[in-house]
């Protein structure tokens, strides 16, 4: 029979639901059984594919070319699971379902309504992820009270009564204010989010409790006390140094257990070797180095999620800290770049959409280049590359992207012809895993041990293949190919430290437990800079 766990969350946004499902399916993984996860999200948009970093953060991308919540990257990076179109949902997609089916009479002149046309297809969506013997992680996005979020609370309370009661877990993630002045935790956001969720027909049968400091037994009496909750189910989830700490904290506190209970699993201990062993690692990194981002959406910590774990797991294989320093590229002039970039040990470009900050862009390009700085260039950061080397090793002054500039002669990034024509912007790049191949004795190869990857993309634009071989004969090497050998994927200078960009997004496939060779290398060769200061 197939089992539900249901992740809400109350009080404010940004909690860490999403972690909190990740480590609970490490939890689960651990004690070995199956889990796959759903994100529900409640707004209106197909997918985040056409949303802005400022409003959404990162889009995450799975294998088979969704565009999805950066939830979905945390689900990966804690599990074993690959997770694909069907785990990430939102309201805009299933109401574009339900209108298509209502236009083409499948409901026989009935009333279409949110009950229960609309909750009978969110109801859809999870049976969808579900299997025997599989534990299906189910997260609601947005907070109990929003009103867009009710006929997804509808739904899950629907289903827990059709189950009647059994194999269904509900999990709601609140918050448990310090108040400094008082000196004190205060339950009384808790207790009203869980009243909410009540009221609508939910009672919850696990509370986890945020807060900056671990609750005292006194708290958590008193939350049992007025949420009708288990004192043993409620579990204290405090600020940690590293969010890979978080499944052994929850095991600590024998969240396992619990979980074991309601769904009438074995009460097994769970298997949490590799996530000590990463929680040690990070506490005890030998050496330290910095690594520049340079971006333009560097005010909002989730626009590059996935770069930064990605340099978080590559800290462990070299035993290094890594500083992150995020540098907006639209503050980057010629006349400032050396004093904005001089503390920096390497430098990483990446992806991202639109012509603000280029300029700043392609003058830290410029600056790696020259006084060999490690570089990392990621999906757009490979483009800059390409510009950057066309204006000042080939001599091509007014190269450039067409994204930025139809009017160049000399487009060393363009648009595929099948691209062009393209009316719709949501989920119409090339998406998703793509085939590569690896070019022999170059470092490329070296990092990768391997002739052939895949690897996830998201863009619209390529290197023109058309001036292919001008850069090469200028010592600019292309050591990957799609597939198909026409489109570059990777370039690198091989006189150069490291100065290495790809086409796709690397990021998406790290993890904690299996670093990704690219952001290790990079990393790699930013901390031998580092000790030759």
């Amino acid at each position: 029979m197939s089992m539900f766990i249901f992740i809400t969350g109350g009080v404010l946004s940004s909690l860490g639901k999403g972690i909190t499902a990740a480590s609970i399916g490490a939890l689960l993984e651990g004690m070995g059984h199956k889990v796959t996860f759903l994100k529900l999200d409640p707004y209106l948009n197909i997918d985040p594919g056409t949303m802005s970093p400022y409003q959404h953060g990162e889009v995450f991308v799975t294998n088979d070319g969704t565009e999805t919540d950066l939830d979905l990257g945390h689900y990966e990076r804690f599990t074993n699971v690959t997770l694909h179109k069907k785990n990430s949902i939102t309201a805009g997609r299933l109401y574009s379902q339900l209108l298509d089916k209502e236009r083409r009479g499948d409901f026989l002149g009935k009333t279409i309504q949110t009950v229960p046309h609309f909750t009978n297809e969110i109801k859809d969506a999870i049976y969808n992820v579900s299997g025997d013997n599989i534990i299906s992680i189910i997260e609601i996005g947005g907070t109990v009270g929003d009103i867009e979020s009710l006929p997804f609370l509808e739904a899950i309370r629907q289903i827990n009564l059709e189950r009647k009661h059994k194999n269904c877990v509900f999990i709601h993630l609140t918050y448990v204010p310090f108040i400094s002045v008082a000196s004190e935790l205060k339950t009384k956001p808790t207790q009203h989010s869980v009243k909410e969720l009540r009221s609508l027909g939910i009672q919850p049968d696990i509370l986890i409790c945020r807060s900056s400091m671990e609750l005292s037994q006194d708290i958590k009496n008193k939350i049992s006390l007025f949420t009708n909750v288990e004192e043993s189910s409620i579990i204290s989830a405090p600020d940690l140094e590293s969010v890979y700490e978080l499944p052994i904290y929850l095991e600590k506190q024998s969240l396992h257990k619990v979980l074991a209970e309601y769904l009438e699993l074995e009460d097994k201990t769970p298997d949490l070797k590799k996530w000590a062993d990463i929680s040690n690692s990070l506490k005890t990194l030998k050496h330290e180095t910095t690594i520049g981002i340079i971006g333009k959406y560097i005010e909002v910590k989730d626009a590059y999620k996935s770069i930064y774990e990605a340099l978080t797991h590559a800290q462990i294989p070299i035993n290094t800290k890594i500083n992150v320093s995020m540098i907006n590229s639209e503050d980057l002039t010629d006349d400032n770049i050396k004093e904005k970039l001089k503390d920096l040990d390497g430098i990483l470009v990446p992806g991202g959409f639109g012509d603000r900050g280029i300029d700043g862009k392609i003058a830290a390009v410029n600056y790696a280049r020259e006084n060999k700085i490690p570089f990392f260039g990621i999906c757009l950061g490979m483009q800059i590359a390409v510009i950057e080397f066309a204006r000042n090793v080939l001599n091509l002054k007014n190269a450039h992207s067409t994204e930025f500039d139809l009017k160049t002669i000399n487009p060393v990034v363009d648009i595929l012809e099948a691209q062009k024509n393209i009316q719709y912007k949501g989920a119409t790049m090339r998406l998703g895993d793509h085939p590569c191949k690896i070019t022999k004795n170059t470092k490329t190869h070296a990092i990768y041990k391997n002739d052939k990857i895949e690897e996830r993309h998201r863009h619209r634009y390529e290197f023109n293949p058309k001036y292919a071989e001008l850069y090469s004969k200028a010592g600019l090497n292309i050591s990957g190919f799609h597939e198909a050998g026409i489109l570059p994927e990777i370039i690198e200078i091989p006189e150069h430290p490291f100065f290495v960009a790809c086409q796709f997004h690397p990021e998406f496939k790290s993890k904690p437990f299996a670093a990704h060779p690219l952001f290790v290398a990079f990393s790699e060769a930013a901390l031998k800079r580092n000790l030759q200061k």
